[in-house]
């Protein structure tokens, strides 16, 4: 196609998401220096209401309808994101794609005063803002007091260094694209807390009509992270994921394909349903749906069902 002359890249104004979109902005002019690129920054209702659990207010699609509004009114031609904030199904008339080499997936432990979810007393107050993480760590350790924790990443920092909290569980990825890793503790093991679908891993949305633009981005995908992801997806898109479902899922390349572990519970973490299952790359999407159908085979329809009754 032919290099478009000028691309505005719409993005939330958090200093994470601003990094996102910064780092495929030069990518871009690194491959394109004679196309003009400027990035939108804009703030979502996500981004604005924080006095409420994710999980209550609308989901993670509340950090992106604004994006798809601007693409949507031709104020931005493509989106930038994180891959654990974009719903499973897509507005119609919006496509994805999975950009780059995967950050670190795995959660992070920040703590001023302990080395490890082991090293805290009984009744210490744990900050997260996820039910997958809250229901892992709510079955690993029940006597911890888990606190929701909403806000940007500088936010929740700054809420641990006034004493609110004894730990707060993170994204490393985020923490370590910010220059932050030294804020690290510990890194969870996907056993302890399995991460996010699409945690660490960037994509971009574009307006189905601009479809052509996807070539732009060819340069920067790497197979290993589009077949994961795009496996990890498939597990949440056909168990229904979302911020209200306890959920997590996590691929990794093995010898010949690809590994992918799921896991879905209910908040508390009494009911919880983990699988795995292998297979080659080229059938990603199938691993992931496969394993769904696995999982609600063994019961995880029955807490899904309890899901939503609590929901309604």
């Amino acid at each position: 196609m032919p290099i478009p002359k000028k691309l505005i890249i719409a993005s939330r104004e958090s200093r994470l998401a601003m990094w996102q979109a910064e780092y495929i902005r030069d990518r871009l002019l690194e491959l394109y220096p004679q196309m003009d690129v400027s990035i939108l920054g804009m703030t979502t209702r996500g981004d604005q209401i924080l006095d409420q659990p994710l999980a209550k207010i609308g989901g993670k699609g509340l950090f992106i309808k604004e994006l798809e509004v601007a693409l949507d009114e031709g104020r931005a031609h493509i989106a930038v994101h994180s891959m654990k904030d974009v719903p499973m199904n897509l507005p119609d008339g919006f496509s994805l794609s999975i950009i780059g080499q995967r950050e670190d997936a795995r959660d992070a432990f920040v703590s001023n005063d302990y080395a490890s979810l082991d090293a805290l007393p009984d009744g210490a107050i744990v900050g997260t803002s996820s039910l997958r993480r809250e229901a892992q760590i709510r079955a690993r350790y029940p006597k911890l007091n888990i606190q929701s924790l909403r806000g940007n990443v500088q936010t929740r920092l700054r809420k641990l260094d006034e004493k609110n909290y004894a730990a707060i569980i993170l994204a490393a990825a985020g923490l370590k694209r910010l220059g932050l890793g030294d804020r690290i503790k510990a890194l969870l093991t996907p056993e302890q807390s399995l991460p996010a679908v699409g945690q660490g891993a960037l994509g971009i949305e574009i307006k189905s009509q601009l479809i052509d633009y996807i070539e732009l981005f060819k340069r920067f995908e790497t197979s290993s992270t589009n077949a994961c992801v795009l496996a990890e997806r498939a597990f949440s898109r056909r168990l229904s994921g979302s911020c209200e479902v306890p959920l997590g899922g996590h691929a990794h390349i093995i010898e010949n394909g690809i590994l992918l572990t799921g896991f879905v519970a209910t908040p508390d973490g009494k009911q919880m349903l983990r699988a795995s299952m292998r297979g080659k790359r080229k059938d990603a999407e199938k691993i992931g749906t496969d394993l769904a159908e696995q999982m609600l085979a063994l019961g995880a329809d029955k807490i899904l069902a309890s899901l939503e009754s609590t929901t309604q």
